[in-house]
């Protein structure tokens, strides 16, 4: 059995989750691994056979989706030219992690696609939504990567086809305690901004993860460091609480973790104003914009905001057998409709003969 397996490559969380899911889908299968994206930072463990440019959301260093800059971004007929490009014969299906140029050739080639993004989840209706659902975000999730079967995740089991959140092992080994610091990951916006703006809460110490930083320094009671694995693992182990986007893989860790969590939903990113729903239905703290008031927010929610937790995490095993399981059966359909056709045109050929 030969799978490709896609991975968008842009967020944290889509490479976070192939950390979990691609060693144990190995145990199983012959895998090789597409990521796509013109400004991912993270590094996946083993080899990638195939880097494409994909499609990318571009931020404006203030919190919101630089709709202007993605749209500039664009290169359709690279992207044609990549999707065309990959040998999707070679493959027995396609596992997806919102991946746009996998999904589109399996597509092309009628080749089962196994999705398993946080994304996918929003193929049900019962996954929460903002109060203002936007037509046109909810048709990009559904096509932007499309599947012939789904194996989402979410923080609750919202329908069948859904899982608990996928913790990468180096978050379930932690031995997490309250320290005096909190533990702020808003890669949207411009580090320095952000120094600014968490110094003038004194009565905790900050540490800012940037991928726009390359030394780390400190200013006061504000420590600003590059994204690395392990500084930020050692930062959130001890945290008294993590200030995040409103991602789905780092809100989940912090949940897991027993933290306190304040989410602030990057502007124009309508998957984090769905998870900024299903935050605020749990209990969350979720902030839609730093103002004059933010300070005082920040103070209040130090002292007296709520821990989170997760009911339930995803089991691997449980997990990687599902996603064969789909692809499985979708490669089993497409065999059988192929020895469908083959019958049938036989027949056509026999009855002509006659």
């Amino acid at each position: 059995m030969k799978i490709l397996y896609g991975i968008q490559g842009t967020g944290h969380g889509h490479i976070s989750r192939a950390r979990v899911v691609l060693p144990k889908l190995r145990e199983y299968a012959e895998v090789d691994v597409l990521v796509s994206g013109y400004n991912f930072k993270m590094n996946i463990d083993g080899e990638i056979a195939y880097k494409v440019r994909g499609i990318s959301l571009a931020y404006d260093n203030n919190g919101s989706v630089d709709m202007l800059e993605t749209a500039l971004n664009l290169h359709p007929i690279k992207f044609i030219q990549d999707v065309q490009a990959i040998p999707i014969d070679d493959y027995d299906f396609v596992v997806n992690d919102f991946e746009p140029v996998t999904a589109w050739a399996a597509n092309g080639a009628g080749m089962p696609c196994v999705a398993i993004s946080h994304q996918a989840s929003f193929l049900s209706d019962k996954a929460p939504r903002p109060a203002k659902k936007s037509l046109v975000a909810e048709q990009v999730m559904k096509h932007f990567a499309p599947c012939t079967a789904a194996v989402g995740s979410h923080y609750l089991r919202y329908d069948d086809f859904i899982e608990p959140p996928i913790i990468r092992r180096q978050i379930r080994n932690l031995n997490p305690a309250l320290g005096d610091h909190i533990t702020v990951y808003l890669p949207a916006f411009d580090h320095e901004t952000l120094c600014s703006i968490f110094q003038q809460v004194q009565k905790v110490e900050w540490h800012i993860f940037s991928p726009n930083c390359e030394d780390a320094y400190t200013k006061g009671n504000v420590k600003v460091h590059p994204v690395g694995k392990e500084t930020f693992l050692e930062s959130i182990e001890s945290c008294l609480g993590i200030v995040s986007a409103t991602g789905f893989e780092t809100t989940s860790e912090a949940m897991f973790l027993g933290k306190k969590l304040l989410t602030i939903p990057i502007k124009n990113q309508y998957e984090q104003l769905c998870n900024a729903a299903a935050l605020t239905e749990l209990g969350g703290k979720v902030v839609y914009q730093i103002d004059q008031h933010f300070q005082q927010t920040l103070s209040d929610w130090i002292d007296e905001g709520a821990v989170l937790t997760l009911p339930e995490i995803s089991d691997e095993e449980d997990l990687v057998q599902k996603i064969i399981s789909a692809g499985m059966c979708g490669t089993a359909s497409k065999e059988g409709q192929r020895e469908k056709a083959g019958v049938l045109q036989r027949s056509v050929a026999h009855s002509v003969s006659l």
